[in-house]
């Protein structure tokens, strides 16, 4: 999976502008959460190399880049989760889930 990794507050901005044209999903993952490696897993496993056409995934580490996190969940009005998926269409969060929630199927259908 291409992931862009979200790493900075500007991002925000360039996901919210690039979700006018295609939707945006940010994958929010705990490097020491067992879940949350496994949610990322079975995502991985089930991701088709045309799924990018479809969607732009953005990764954020919320270990390394916590505050981060802590305003991605503000300025989407989502509160946080880990792991925890988003979808944003339009500058807005369309559609958020955690934990065993984080579906394949469920992600594309929201595309």
């Amino acid at each position: 999976m291409n992931w862009h990794k979200l790493t900075s507050v500007d991002q925000i901005q360039e996901i919210k502008e690039t979700s006018k044209e295609k939707p945006v999903l940010i994958f929010k993952h705990s490097t020491r959460c067992s879940i949350s490696s496994m949610s990322l897993d079975r995502l991985l496993r089930k991701w088709k190399p045309e799924d990018i056409e479809q969607i732009v995934p953005y990764y954020l580490d919320l270990i390394a880049y916590r505050d981060l996190s802590d305003e991605v969940a503000r300025q989407f009005l989502v509160p946080h989760q880990s792991p925890q998926v988003m979808i944003i269409k339009n500058g807005v969060s369309v559609y958020d889930s955690s934990h065993f929630g984080i579906s394949y199927p469920e992600i594309m259908s929201q595309v």
